[in-house]
């Protein structure tokens, strides 16, 4: 098995070092890669910094077509790259396949918002006498380098989300991917060299997370974009001062399911956004709060729907609920568990073990508010059962939280919908959904500790560009 080079210019770059990749599933290796050093992240910075003026010489349509190709390139590709992200990852194929699809559609819609890419508005200025003969025009221009950290859980699609928005706004990156699933960004990386665009308009660094703290510190990354834990982040953010951060920080999603819900559908729901990729999603379904009229029936179906789930070797079809990313989350899950039936809570589902790198699927009832798998990012195949008598304790509860990225109201009350979009502190409210639901063009990010700025293509093509003023004198 050949180590994969990292992807530095434009050209394949070798190092003296490499290391194995390795499946959460079977333990064996799945890959090989070159580890690069500060002097190859050093180089990969100057190539993307040396880009840009080519990169933005570029026509809007130009790079629209590019864009295109890389769309069409992932989906030509489709079933390889599935299956080396369901390899690396533990993720199920199914879910791989339909993560590879969301990729594809994420630089669709990069083409798209690339070819329309600057658009401002014209400002009369005259509104007071002075400013007579005079009117303003807006554009948006692209800032320069961005700097992308990704995790292990989506490692093409949140990928993605920081590269085609990146290259739409016209500006080179600097990808360092997940140490555990660096594979799937090096078959982009094939991708995008196909795709025409400038050496240096993207690159990829497989290198240890000291390393890529240069990404934060060095002067010539004019945005970094993180998406991980939030002791890494913060860090991150310490170190850049005086730059652009986005923060995608995670949370501890919940669900408040109302009496006026119907408690079957919302129940499969939940356990659908609950477990799937075991749980290790940003959005998963972590703390679900029932109303006490409908919380015999919610928690029939949610029971019944959490066992029919089916664990095992995520290249299977038939899989559900794969491994988790290491033995050491599947133990520190089991730690997280056993403290919160120890301290009262009611196990519903799971035998709240961990087995190598598989934890069951597991549910808790009346876990204490001061536990971990209510306040902390349980990132695991755990969620937690709390009835309610009052929306507005509900509420409550679900603020109680150091977290705010979105949360799942299931209700046909459109006061109680309303309700919660106004009071709820996070940043998205799904109405008869769970929060786990995302389409790659809307608006996407937290508040308090899940971080700060947007992603989704438009949005965070804001947050990649300056938007400049030019002020016109006539008279």
């Amino acid at each position: 098995m050949e180590p994969q080079p990292l992807y530095i210019g434009g050209a394949w770059r070798e190092t003296d070092q490499g290391v194995a990749i390795l499946s959460p599933y079977s333990g064996k290796p799945v890959g090989h890669v070159h580890l690069g050093g500060e002097p190859e992240m050093n180089d990969a910075i100057t190539a993307a910094f040396n880009a840009r003026e080519s990169l933005q010489s570029l026509t809007n349509a130009a790079r629209g077509v590019a864009l295109d190709r890389i769309r069409a390139g992932l989906i030509e590709r489709k079933e390889e790259i599935a299956r080396t992200l369901a390899g690396e990852s533990g993720k199920p194929i199914r879910d791989a396949r339909t993560e590879l699809d969301r990729a594809a559609h994420t630089f669709q819609i990069a083409a798209e918002e690339a070819r329309r890419f600057g658009t401002g508005e014209t400002i009369p200025l005259d509104r007071i006498e002075t400013s007579a003969g005079r009117y303003g025009i807006t554009r948006r221009f692209p800032v320069g380098v961005i700097g992308a950290i990704t995790p292990f859980n989506f490692p093409i699609n949140l990928v993605a989300h920081k590269v085609a928005p990146a290259l739409a706004s016209a500006n080179p990156v600097v990808l360092k991917p997940a140490h555990q699933t660096p594979l799937t960004a090096f078959l982009l990386a094939e991708v995008i060299h196909n795709a025409g665009l400038p050496a240096g308009s993207f690159n990829v660094v497989h290198t240890d997370p000291a390393v890529g703290t240069l990404l934060a510190s060095d002067p010539r990354v004019a945005v970094l974009s993180f998406t991980g834990s939030g002791k890494i982040g913060w860090e991150l953010k310490a170190k850049a001062p005086r730059k652009k951060v986005i923060l995608e920080l995670g949370g501890n999603a919940a669900v408040i399911v109302d009496a006026s819900a119907n408690p079957v559908d919302a129940a499969k729901r939940c356990a659908a956004g609950a477990f799937a990729y075991a749980g290790q999603v940003c959005i998963s379904v972590q703390r679900i709060l029932v109303h006490e009229d409908i919380a015999d029936a919610f928690e029939a179906a949610f029971l019944s729907a959490v066992e029919a789930l089916k664990v095992g070797d995520p290249l299977a079809d038939s899989t559900d609920v794969g491994p988790m990313i290491s033995e050491q989350a599947a133990k520190r899950t089991e730690e997280w568990v056993r403290e919160a039936v120890e301290g009262g809570a009611r196990l519903l589902s799971g035998n709240a073990r961990a087995q190598g790198h598989f934890f069951p699927p597991t549910v808790l009832a009346d876990a204490p508010i001061s536990c971990r798998v209510e306040q902390e990012e349980v990132f695991a195949p755990v969620a937690t059962l709390t009835r309610f008598t009052a929306f507005s304790n509900a509420i409550e509860r679900v603020n109680a939280s150091q977290f705010g990225l979105q949360a799942g109201v299931f209700t046909n009350d459109l006061t109680n919908a309303n309700t919660a979009f106004a009071r709820l502190e996070v940043g998205g409210v799904i109405i008869n959904d769970v929060p786990t639901y995302r389409v790659d063009h809307m608006p996407y990010g937290g508040v308090k500790e899940s971080g700060f700025g947007l992603e989704g293509v438009k949005y965070a093509m804001e947050e990649m560009s300056v938007l400049k003023l030019m002020v016109m004198k006539t008279e």
